[in-house]
């Protein structure tokens, strides 16, 4: 008698996790090359498309060969502390046992933590390379327009190694401040929030923009950019609804609450600009407000009630939206060329977030039943009688601004011994014709080069 699968694989659980790594993976090709393609000028849409589409699959090569195992394996032992339970052991993961064995992360599932995975290890490899994907197109956003293909090809590769790895183990993987109790449900941290502080830190390193195109900053196609951000809206529902790991009540309270928190802050921004001295409401602005709603919600998800996802969508973006349009214009943010303003969208509001649990996770919003003697798991906050994990929660986010900043400026600094980080000005002057021998839009002298 043949069999499908093996006892341990629940059907529900295996397909909801695919399913939910695909509407991620949806979420970067097409639905940021797309977004960012619409938002940057003409002459940069070629190059932004295809940045997002190399990194997509840089990222995949690296994750299966060596930065999965780093990320969700067994830690290397380097000391005391921190350094027992910082980084897994680097590997391959390609093999039979990598791909067809019971999904397992050795410090956490299995170990008491949290229920043993019902599917195989190719379902949690996958589900977590889109995540991992998605961060650096995310700080794409802040380097557009300047920054050179080839440094490009090399900086995201030694990034998802020595920074996104150790980060998602630190706090996901069993690593050091998930043992302390620094909750960060689907990524504020891990990807938002350390998505926001690389790109404003490569920004000041590869420099601004030539003048006229930050002058001319318009965006190409508003209807792109409505496309993209829908696809990012709705493919939010797999990057928090996937992440309890079962298709279970809490995966579908996280889903509810993460659109709630939007929508929320999308009218909150609307609002907010309609308050302001130009007293228009812009579509941008609306796509900010849904940024943000989705970047706060994102580590809160399943740990909040309904309550705590419309008072984190409404305090983000009320947050947010000064920090966008008054912060921009001060200090060292004035001097940092952020071409869409990631550490605005995505840092702050990750910040926001990851704060923002600790104020508002429910205790009663279980993410696992616990049987006999085991307790549910679950998050307590300030507001339900849990100040520590407000401090927890700084604890966490100070961490993934420091060493995401300080990784990425010395990351750049070794790529730069080996090519520039820019292209030159006469490159930057014709954009996409001069770096790919195509435009979004061929001309008739299009034609004649790439003939």
């Amino acid at each position: 008698m043949l069999i499908p699968y093996p006892s341990w694989l629940s059907p529900g659980d295996n397909t909801w996790q695919l399913v939910a790594a695909t509407l991620v993976g949806l979420m970067s090709i097409p639905g940021i090359a797309v977004f960012y393609g619409g938002l940057v000028h003409k002459k940069w849409v070629v190059n932004t498309m295809t940045m997002a589409f190399t990194a997509f699959a840089s990222v995949l090569i690296v994750w299966v060969l060596w930065a999965f195992k780093m990320g969700f394996g067994t830690p290397v032992n380097f000391g005391p502390g921190i350094l027992g339970q910082f980084v897994g052991h680097p590997g391959p993961v390609l093999d039979h046992f990598g791909e067809q064995l019971q999904a397992n992360i050795p410090l956490v599932s299995g170990a008491g933590f949290m229920p043993k995975f019902r599917f195989p290890n190719s379902a949690l490899i996958y589900f977590q390379f889109v995540f991992a994907a998605i961060t650096p197109l995310l700080f794409l956003g802040s380097v557009l327009g300047r920054m050179s293909i080839k440094a490009w090809l090399l900086f995201v590769p030694l990034w998802t190694t020595f920074v996104y790895s150790i980060n998602a183990f630190l706090l996901w993987g069993g690593g050091y401040f998930s043992a302390k109790g620094v909750v960060d449900y689907s990524g504020g941290y891990v990807i938002h929030l350390s998505a926001g502080v690389t790109g404003f830190v490569a920004a000041a390193v590869i420099g601004p923009r030539l003048k006229k195109d930050r002058e001319q900053a318009a965006p190409t196609n508003l209807l792109l950019v409505a496309v993209g951000a829908g696809i990012l809206w709705l493919g939010w529902n797999g990057f928090n609804g996937g992440d309890p790991y079962f298709a279970g009540a809490d995966a579908a309270s996280a889903v509810l609450n993460t659109n709630v928190a939007t929508a929320v802050a999308l009218m909150t921004w609307v609002i907010m600009d309609l308050l302001s001295k130009h007293k228009k409401s812009t579509f941008l602005g609306a796509v900010n407000g849904m940024i943000v709603g989705l970047v706060g919600i994102t580590p809160a998800a399943g740990y909040v009630n309904g309550w705590g996802a419309i008072a984190i969508g409404a305090i983000g973006s009320f947050v947010v939206w000064f920090s966008f349009n008054k912060l921009s214009q001060k200090w060292i943010f004035a001097k940092v060329d952020d071409a869409l303003g990631v550490i605005h969208t995505h840092g702050v509001a990750g910040l926001l977030g990851g704060i923002m649990t600790g104020l508002f996770a429910d205790p009663k919003m279980i993410v696992y039943l616990g049987i006999g003697k085991a307790s549910d798991v679950s998050v307590k906050g300030l507001f339900y009688g849990h100040p520590w994990q407000v401090v927890l929660q700084l604890f966490g986010g100070l961490w993934i601004i420091g060493y995401s900043a300080i990784g990425t400026y010395i990351l750049l600094h070794i790529v730069k011994l080996i090519t520039p980080l820019r292209f030159s000005d006469d490159i930057l002057e014709i954009g996409d014709l001069a770096i790919h021998g195509e435009q979004v839009e061929p001309t008739d002298t299009a034609s004649r080069v790439l003939s």
